[in-house]
């Protein structure tokens, strides 16, 4: 949902059918047929989990329906441009067949990000940095994201020692080379070929085939010997998550309309605005359009995630409460991140299974600078846009900052409640103040925009990053077990939690509150 001129706002590869739609609205065609997709997604979602059961059609027929769907998606909303997804997935296809198994993981690899680096430079040098009218992008970044975790845990089931492997590498380690339909179902299913969200390849067999959800209630009640604040099997219809995500999605379209449309990105680098606003109006400004522009980006996640519970598609595990979780694919957690008070819990919340995603590929298997490669990798998927590298760059001496004051700093506040509330206040507005400032370049694009927002602000979350760095880097690490306690993980490393132990109480996501 975008801010594009009307001279390519109703122009799309795609299917023009909606244009009238489109032009009553006022939205992009693009954006009204990716809408119209997920939501008769949603509809075929529910007939696909209570008509085409796997009690009642073989696995080869939901994986058929499922794939002619997703090419259908593609087509209708990309017209041609669908041709480079479908490109990619059937080249992966070739070298998993034909290339050496203990190499394919890094053939594909590069085969992918090759790919997908390509169509995303074009869209920096020969489009101008415009946006495409019809931007493909996004399912091209979720087929690279699947294909990479599919290779990955294909290496580990055929080429490695079970001895070699951590706990969830044997988990999700595929055995056997899938077949031509079970790949293609996987990497162009309706569900999340639009959007996401990234999922295991052994969980989406196991959903097309229909252990999904008994095999977990089994590994649950068989490590836990069933006990888990429950003594009965539960209700697991997905009805009732499916109804508090699209709630979500509509108080998001809600806010989208009212609020977001009304506080343009743009307008932070506007000259008369920068020229002639005082710098607490335009750092007042900058943390509104930050937090107006969240909206989108939980309205296409959450409904994806909706998609996916509705065909039965989700389940996590049984919480605390006793009550069915359906998070297994969700992507982010809306109060985690607007109630967020440090830099890593912001990121551990958003965008999710990219995170885990960049665990499974790079962070668990570079045998050094595990930190610094996924963030390189984490950047080349995402573009090539100027923007998003000083966001990455800006991030680090705010990582660095966060850290040595929750360390050096964070303990003298946990003896008192009160203390500690404070703490909690500034910490939050400071880390909520952090990320507009960081993301800000991330949404603006170009080395001029981003340079004019960052000298408006004086650079002072640069600078008062690495003076608090330079400050605390000498001082001693308190010795108490407060201090201990508090010790904060590697921020990738933490994206393991998204993929639990169901032996443990599954953390409920609370982001129907956010409606």
């Amino acid at each position: 949902m975008g801010e594009r001129s009307d001279a390519i706002m109703f122009k799309t590869t795609g299917s023009k059918l909606l244009l009238p739609v489109s032009e009553y609205l006022g939205f992009p065609l693009d954006q009204v047929n990716f809408i119209a997709c997920q939501l008769f997604g949603l509809a075929v979602a529910f007939w696909f989990r209570l008509y085409l059961k796997p009690s009642h059609f073989k696995p080869l027929v939901r994986h058929t329906v499922a794939t002619l769907l997703g090419v259908t998606f593609l087509v209708f909303c990309f017209g041609w441009y669908a041709t480079h997804i479908l490109a990619i997935v059937v080249a992966i296809y070739v070298i998993i067949l034909k290339a050496d198994i203990n190499h394919v993981h890094r053939y594909s690899m590069v085969t992918a990000m090759g790919y997908l680096t390509v169509c995303q430079v074009s869209r920096v040098f020969i489009f101008n940095y415009g946006v495409l009218s019809t931007d493909f992008s996004g399912p091209l970044m979720m087929v690279t994201q699947r294909i990479t975790t599919l290779v990955f845990q294909l290496h580990d089931g055929m080429c490695k020692k079970s001895e070699q492997l951590t706990s969830e590498q044997k988990l999700m380690a595929i055995r056997e080379r899938p077949s031509l339909i079970e790949y293609l179902s996987y990497n162009l299913n309706f569900l999340s070929i639009l959007v996401g969200p990234c999922s295991n390849y052994r969980d989406y067999i196991d959903f097309i085939e229909g252990r999904h959800i008994s095999r977990r209630l089994k590994q649950h009640s068989g490590s836990c010997n069933g006990h888990n604040g429950y003594d009965k099997t539960p209700d697991l219809s997905p009805l009732n998550a499916v109804c508090r995500k699209l709630l979500v999605c509509c108080g998001c379209m809600l806010t989208f309309l009212i609020v977001t449309r009304s506080l343009p990105i743009k307008y932070n680098v506007e000259p008369d605005f920068v020229n002639n606003a005082h710098f607490l109006t335009r750092l007042t400004y900058a943390f509104f359009s930050i937090q107006a522009a969240r909206p989108k980006f939980y309205f296409a996640w959450t409904l994806a995630d909706a998609v996916n519970n509705a065909a039965g598609y989700g389940f996590l595990g049984i919480d605390e409460n006793g009550k069915p979780s359906w998070d297994l694919v969700s992507n982010l957690n809306i109060v985690g991140i607007e109630t967020a008070t440090s830099f890593k819990t912001f990121i551990d919340n958003w965008n999710i299974r990219t995170g885990v995603w960049l665990k499974t590929v790079c962070y668990d298997r570079a045998p050094k600078h595990r930190l610094a490669l996924t963030f390189i990798l984490s950047a080349l998927w995402h573009g090539v846009y100027p923007g998003y590298y000083f966001t990455f760059l800006t991030a680090i001496p705010i990582t660095m900052a966060a850290r040595a004051i929750r360390k050096r700093v964070r303990h003298h506040f946990l003896n008192s409640k009160g203390l500690k509330l404070g703490y909690d206040i500034v910490t939050w507005a400071a880390t909520q103040l952090a990320i507009c400032y960081t993301v800000m370049p991330f949404l603006l694009l170009s080395i001029d925009q981003t340079l004019t927002y960052y000298r408006s602000m004086y650079f002072h979350v640069h600078i008062l990053s690495i003076l608090a760095v330079i400050t605390l880097h000498g001082k001693h690490k308190p010795k108490d077990a407060s201090s201990v306690s508090t010790k904060s993980p590697p921020p990738v490393s933490s994206s393991s939690s998204s993929s639990p132990d169901l032996c443990q109480p599954v953390p409920c996501n609370n982001n129907h509150k956010n409606a």
